[in-house]
């Protein structure tokens, strides 16, 4: 059967716990972030552990569509040549519903001479982008998105006429980390300070400045917020190492939880770099997950969590989501309209907080829930889970789930899980 193909897949509570072993997808914020930069340096890089998905085949196209050549020898690896310059496209450049892929290019295309047109697809067309565009415009370049979400027009001579911008900490953390990975390229040291009281998923910044050190970028920070990037670009890495991705990690290990079993992911959490491992303490504390729970700082791993809580002994209450509003869908709205599938006012949205009303004689309990998935990977693994202690849960275009993990429901499968 080919679960990316099918139009639904109901989840059939296994039988057992669930053991094995899983080999993760790499993470797709690091492969994201890696193909730009060996893009941007001179000479040739080899990725490896790198995340073969759409996010990742979006990005590769689009630098391939700019004359950076890409060669994909197997599933996890990518050979990046690059010559530090991105040719002018021929048309415009599509990147599905990418939003790193989208965001990094936005800027990474400003600091290169030309116009360069960045698109996406309808759900794309519906995520923000304008706090960008403004930074952008305010570094003296002339970027317009007529909608305030994609597509965005940037027209640039190839350099920023500023040294210096301040964007608002509490937006995207991809905002910044798309100026972060631009400001190499500037002729001269450029200052980002970041305003506000928040710093939004600081964690995915801290990823950034990571990955941009690895390629070579000279980065000092000045203080909470504050970075100065040295001229410079990057150079090229002989073999550069993807992390698996701990995003995906969180369903499997949502699943361990919940059937008792023991999944072997070949790596341990508090190794990982990427913000969603912190996940892992959170889901051990299953059935007692504490009765307010920050996801600020873990934003991926949320739907995961929520879907947990539906079957935990007491009430949970998730804060600092708002940002979750702006993701693939709604995700809180999301999130609380499937949890409702599967008991009518389980959950209820307080504000931008998730409240989940937990009610752990739900396990076993027999549903009819069609799980709708928003055209959103995140919601769809997330909610695979109920159906491992509720009969009957289904979860619908189960494709979705390519965005990030291609063989998630393979894996599961091979983990014992019956899917029909």
């Amino acid at each position: 059967m080919n679960f990316l193909e099918a139009s639904s897949l109901r989840v059939c509570p296994p039988d057992q716990p669930i053991n094995g072993n899983i080999t993760l997808p790499g993470s797709k914020s690091i492969t994201n972030r890696a193909l730009l930069l060996a893009a941007l340096a001179k000479g040739k890089t080899r990725l490896t552990g790198a995340l073969s998905s759409d996010d990742t085949y979006y990005m590769s196209e689009a630098l391939r569509n700019m004359g950076v050549q890409v060669e994909k020898p197997d599933d996890t690896e990518f050979i990046v040549t690059g010559s530090g310059k991105f040719a002018e496209p021929k048309e415009s450049i599509f990147l599905g519903n990418a939003g790193t892929a989208t965001r990094f290019l936005t800027a990474a295309v400003a600091t290169q001479p030309g116009r360069f047109v960045i698109d996406g697809d309808e759900h794309m067309r519906k995520r923000p982008i304008q706090p960008l565009v403004d930074a952008l415009q305010r570094m003296g370049i002339s970027a317009t998105a007529e909608s305030k979400c994609p597509p965005v027009t940037i027209e640039s001579a190839g350099q920023f006429s500023t040294s210096r911008v301040e964007i608002d900490g509490g937006l995207s953390s991809q905002y910044i980390s798309a100026i972060l990975m631009a400001a190499p390229l500037h002729h001269e040291p450029f200052t980002i300070e970041l305003t506000g009281n928040e710093i939004g998923a600081k964690g995915y910044i801290d990823i950034t400045l990571e990955v941009m050190k690895c390629f070579g970028a000279d980065v000092s920070q000045e203080g909470e917020g504050h970075w100065v990037i040295q001229p410079g670009g990057y150079q090229a890495v002989e073999t550069y190492q993807v992390e698996p991705d701990a995003s995906a990690a969180t369903y499997l290990w949502a699943a361990e939880k919940l059937t008792g079993g023991q999944i072997d992911l070949g790596t341990t959490p508090t190794a990982m770099m990427q913000p969603d491992a912190r996940a892992w303490e959170v889901i051990q504390q299953w059935p007692n997950l504490p009765g307010e729970i920050n996801g600020s700082q873990m934003q991926d791993a949320i739907p995961t969590i929520a879907a947990l809580a539906a079957f935990n002994e007491t009430p949970v209450r998730f804060v600092g989501i708002e940002n979750l509003r702006v993701k693939e869908c709604d995700r809180v709205a999301a999130c609380c309209n499937e949890l409702n599938r599967l008991k009518p006012g389980l959950a209820e949205e307080i504000g931008d907080d998730l409240m989940v009303h937990s009610d752990p004689s739900l396990i076993g309990s027999k549903s009819d829930a069609q799980i709708e998935t928003y055209a959103d990977h995140r919601i769809a693994m997330a909610f695979s889970l109920a159906g491992l202690v509720m009969p009957g849960v289904t979860i619908l275009d189960p494709g979705c789930v390519a965005k990030t993990y291609p063989k998630y429901w393979q894996d599961m499968a091979g983990l014992g899980v019956s899917l029909a």
